[in-house]
Formats: structure tokens, C-alpha cells, sequence
């Protein structure tokens, strides 16, 4: 997103301050063979359908406040959490989800409803991937307590994933200070984490999301001062801003991810006539990914606004199967 201030620079300040149209055209396939990797969908792709007029992009700081005091005061639109798996299969014929903490952000413990959720899933022959987990504190907090707090905050989404047979939680690896000293307390965050995790054989993927996180070096660094299996990345193709006026090569950030990835995220925006996304050159993109050796899932994650969620969810899914 392009907002003044978007969501991930909100994100990253407020976890360090507290604790039917189908687009085609000419698009050739790159690759002759079978598609290697399988399209999922996710969660925030619905956002506006689930929130409705509970989410104002020009005012996160009070939706994080009705987050924290009230969750389920956020979620006013037409779709509901736990028809989403549902919506994935029925509508846009996907049969793997990766799903957003802040959709059901009081009940990773309820597990009445992470019964019915993976009841849902299963109905439907829907694989749960991952839990994007936002709002629970900076990972790499300068304060040992606060980062402490902040990986305990991650446990909850760790055992909810478990339960619903996902592979991964994917975190925010924020923090504040010099480029090597980010870095080393970033480090230490993930691999407390990825302890924790690895007792449940849960993964714990950090995803490019503002900040240094955006810089494909320094998160391939912090990668590289981590010590468990099961810590990994997940390279979103539009979240390559540094900063509002500083964006990071996208090609080069995710060649350089892509040895870690566990995951990678279709970031989508705006689509020219023909179906192409207009900023980003899908089939480099993928080429990339496929040239690392990475065969798995790749989650749809449509953030535009000039199309409806529909239509772009519907236009990243006809632009990767074109290419794949």
C-alpha cells in the first residue's frame, strides 16, 4: 500500500512503542511443464470484506486500540472468519489458506473455535498453512523484557497453528537501532522463538514487512545468525519499501530470501489489460523462485483497491496460472 501511513509502518511502530471479473490476455507460460507450485490464498486478500467499516487505513492508531480492547468490535463486514476456508474452496477453487491473527484475535486459545475452524477447513478439503501473527510486540525489542514478552505473546499462535495442522506462524522481525545491532537483537528474538516453536514442529517465518525487515540483505543476515531448522522467511513480492521513499530492489530481495523461504506471498496491486501486475514482473519473479529450488505453495495476497477483492483475487490467480 501507498498510504501516508500504511499498515506497515503502523505495525512497526506500535509493536516498538507498546506492550466477478477474471482479467486475461496474452500472457505466455514461462515453463512447459507441470506447475511446481500450488497457489493458496491469503487471508488478508478479504480484509475489507471482514472488517468492513470497522478498519479506517486513515486511522490505525484507533483500530489498534479497539483491537486491543475489544477484537471483535474491529470485524463489521459481510464475511466471517470462519467462512473463509469455505469462500477459498467454493469461490476461487483453493483448496490451502493462510490465515491473519487479527481476524480471530481473542480466540487463539478458544479452542471451541479452533475446533469449528478446522472443522470448516477439513469439510471443505482445505489445507491450513500458516497464521500471519501481527500485534504481539517487537521480536526484536532493545528492552530484553519487552522482547521477552513479545515472544511469549507468539506462543498462543504457535499452539493454535498446531492445532490447525498448519506448518508455520509468520512474525514481524522489527526493531530499532544500527544495522548490526537490529540484527543481533532480531536474531536472538527468532531463535527464543524458534524454540519454543520447534517443540510443536512449528516453523516460524519472518516476512519482508517495512523497516530493514525490507532490505533482502539484512534480513538474509539475521537469517544467517539464527540456529534452528525451523526459522525461515517469506518473501512477499510487493513489501520492498525500506521506508515511504525508499524501496529496496524487488529482484534482488527475494533472490536473496529465497534460500530460506518457507513460504512466498503474490503481492498483488493494480493489473494492466492484458492481466499483468503493472509494478512487478511476475514471470522474473517466479523464475527466481523456482530457480531456487522452492516448491511449495505461493499465497495469493491481493492489496489493491482500484479493483474489487474479488476481481483482484481472481486476476492474481489468472496471472499465476498463466505463468506457472
Amino acid at each position: 500500500m501507498k498510504n501516508k501511513i500504511n499498515r506497515r509502518t503502523f505495525l512497526k511502530a506500535t509493536a516498538l512503542a507498546a506492550p466477478g471479473v477474471i482479467l486475461s490476455g496474452c500472457i505466455k507460460p514461462v515453463f512447459d511443464t507441470e506447475p511446481r507450485l500450488k497457489i493458496s490464498l491469503a487471508e488478508w486478500s478479504l480484509h475489507r470484506s471482514i472488517f468492513g467499516s470497522g478498519l479506517d487505513k486513515n486511522n490505525w492508531g484507533s483500530w489498534e486500540q479497539a483491537l486491543q480492547s475489544n477484537p471483535r468490535s474491529v470485524l463489521q463486514g459481510s464475511l466471517d472468519h470462519l467462512d473463509f476456508a469455505r469462500t477459498a474452496r467454493q469461490v476461487y477453487g483453493i483448496n490451502a489458506v493462510e490465515y491473519v491473527n487479527v481476524f480471530f484475535y481473542d480466540r487463539a486459545t478458544d479452542k471451541k473455535y479452533l475446533k469449528e475452524m478446522k472443522t470448516r477447513a477439513d469439510g471443505e478439503g482445505v489445507q491450513s498453512l500458516l497464521i500471519m501473527c501481527d500485534h504481539e510486540g517487537a521480536l526484536g525489542d532493545p528492552d530484553s523484557q519487552l522482547r521477552k514478552t513479545a515472544i511469549e505473546n507468539h506462543y498462543k499462535w504457535i499452539e493454535a497453528a498446531k492445532y490447525l495442522g498448519c506448518h508455520s506462524i509468520r512474525v514481524n522481525a522489527w526493531s530499532v537501532g544500527s544495522y548490526n545491532e537490529q540484527q543481533k537483537l532480531v536474531a536472538d528474538g527468532l531463535n527464543h522463538l524458534a524454540e519454543y516453536a520447534q517443540r510443536f514442529k512449528i516453523n516460524v517465518i519472518v516476512e519482508n514487512h517495512g523497516g530493514l525487515t525490507s532490505n533482502g540483505k539484512w534480513l538474509a543476515g539475521v537469517m544467517q545468525q539464527t540456529s534452528y531448522p525451523n526459522l525461515g522467511t517469506l518473501p512477499d513480492f510487493g513489501n520492498f519499501y525500506v521506508s515511504e521513499t525508499e524501496l529496496y530492489d524487488t529482484y534482488t530481495g527475494v533472490a536473496e530470501l529465497m534460500p530460506f523461504a518457507k513460504g512466498v506471498s503474490a503481492k498483488t496491486i493494480e493489473f494492466d489489460p492484458l492481466g499483468n501486475e503493472t509494478s512487478l514482473d511476475y514471470k522474473r519473479l517466479i523464475k527466481i523462485v523456482l530457480d531456487s529450488g522452492y516448491r511449495s505453495y505461493i499465497g495469493i495476497e491481493y492489496e489493491g483497491e482500484t479493483l474489487t477483492e474479488h476481481e483482484g483475487i481472481l486476476a492474481t490467480k489468472s496471472l499465476l496460472e498463466a505463468i506457472l
